[in-house]
This record gives C-alpha cells, structure tokens and sequence, in this order.
C-alpha cells in the first residue's frame, strides 16, 4: 500500500513539475522552423536572381537594340558583360545561357519554318516523304524555331533569352525544391532593333 501510495505521489509530483517543458517544446519545434526559415530564404534567392536576370535582359535588350558596337569587342560580348554585371556575379555567363534569336516580326517568334511542300498533308516536316520548307534562317535544315542565332540587324526582331540553373545553398531541401536542389530559371525578352548602319 505505501509503495502505490508512493508511487501515485511519484507520478502527481512528476506531472506538476514544469522544468525542463521549454526544452522539450524547442527540440519539437525547432527543426521545423529551422526547415521554414531555410525554406524561405531559398525561394526568396530564386526569386531574387529570377528578378535579376529580367531586369540583366532589359538592359542588355536596350543596349543591343542601337547596334553600337565598342572599340575592341563586339555587341554578343557587351551583351554578356551587361547581364553579368546586372545579375551581380550570380548568374554565371557559360555557353548556353544567353540564346540571341533573330526574327523578321514579331508574330512569328517560336513558330517552325514554313512547309513549301507537304506531300501527306499534315502539317509537320517529314524529310523522307519529300516535304519542302522555306529556310527562314539560312542553315540549310528544317527547324521547330526559325529564328537565327545572332544579335540582328537594324529593324529585325530579336528574342534574348537567359536560362540559368539555380543550386539550393544546402541539400537539406533539395528533394523539395527543383530537381534534387537544380532549378532552371529562364527569362526573355523580344526587341526590335532601331535603324542603325546604313539605315541611319
């Protein structure tokens, strides 16, 4: 009987005490606001530098336009230089991430070069039926985009886009963010060229 008694004045004793609760209650809840917190600064990174490279793209769009070329380089290099220094270092200029597309018009920018011939009449290039096309962009193939690489000349259009793959700062939420921590940012913007060079 003493030692129930004991036992019950034990536990009633145990359960009043209060020490130790705020430590128990932090070791519950601090993982997930850690997992928040870094959560939160990652998205607020990509969305960072996705601002970034929009704003890189304007200012690089606005200096291509004018067809200026300076002394000892050319418009592709400058082109670079400003979305590097615009993006502050973040989005790393490698082959790949600045795509320059030149275009007769607006309407026509991400549309395949037009068939000339379509032999079973559907729609699509099929080089072995004998299917023709206009080579828009000169490369001598077909193509599902007909812009042609380059910068343009005056009064063409151009389409500049950025694709950029963002890594997370830690792997601790890299199977939730992207591809295993890998996300691909991409901007772009279409111009049209001002009357420059003989144009002027």
């Amino acid at each position: 009987m003493n030692i129930d008694c004991g036992i019950r004045c034990f536990l009633r004793a145990l359960g009043a005490c209060r020490k130790g609760v705020t430590a128990i209650e932090l070791a519950f809840t601090a993982p997930i606001i850690i997992f928040t917190l870094i959560g939160m600064i990652e998205l607020l990174m990509i969305m960072f530098v996705n601002t970034l490279m929009e704003g890189a793209l304007r200012e690089a769009s606005r200096f291509g336009i004018t067809g200026y070329v300076p002394e000892g380089t050319d418009r592709e290099t400058m082109i670079a230089d400003i979305i590097y220094d615009h993006t502050l270092g973040l989005v790393e200029i490698q082959p790949g991430t600045i795509q320059t597309l030149v275009y007769n018009n607006f309407d026509v920018i991400g549309d395949p070069e037009p068939l000339t011939v379509d032999v079973n009449g559907n729609g699509q290039y099929d080089a072995a039926d004998g299917d023709e096309f206009e080579d828009v962009n000169g490369n001598g193939t077909w193509d599902q985009d007909q812009g042609a690489d380059g910068v343009g000349d005056a009064g063409e259009v151009v389409l500049y886009t950025v694709n950029h793959e963002w890594h997370t700062f830690t792997p601790l939420l890299a199977h939730l963010i992207g591809d295993n921590g890998v996300v691909t940012l991409t901007a772009s913007v279409a111009v049209r060229n001002e009357p420059f060079g003989n144009d002027e």
